[in-house]
């Protein structure tokens, strides 16, 4: 069973950096491309798509919302990912959520957090002055 690990989270000012890690642990079996992402979810908002990565390719997928200012990364030897966030905004606020898909998806599928099989349990992310 694979299981996610998150850790980063915290308060921080707008405009200020904060990096997110997700520690992957308990996959086996064929090395495919699978896919890692990072979801998030604001009071009062249903959960929405921010970054992922394929794990061989390392093609990355971006919500419009944090193109620019999000990167999504993998060091492939410790099976982390990380997200690093700068330039951050009140409206980022949210409990982040790292995901995993069982298996490589097509493109398109990425954004969707119901391709994603494995969850962790979130990080909370609080930006405010």
């Amino acid at each position: 069973q694979v299981q996610l690990v998150e850790s980063g989270g915290g308060s921080v000012q707008p405009g200020d950096p904060l990096r997110l890690s997700c520690t992957s642990s308990g996959r086996t079996g064929a090395d495919f491309d699978y896919a890692m992402g990072w979801f998030r979810q604001a009071p009062e908002k249903e959960r929405e798509f921010v970054a992922a990565i394929r794990w061989n390719t390392v093609s990355t997928y971006y919500s419009d919302s944090v193109k620019g200012r999000f990167a999504i990364s993998r060091d492939k030897a410790k099976n982390i990912v990380y997200l690093q966030m700068n330039s951050l905004k009140p409206e980022d606020t949210a409990v982040y959520f790292c995901a995993a898909t069982a298996r490589r998806i097509i493109s398109s599928r990425h954004y969707d957090a119901d391709a994603y099989t494995y969850w962790g349990q979130g990080t909370l992310v609080t930006v405010s002055s």
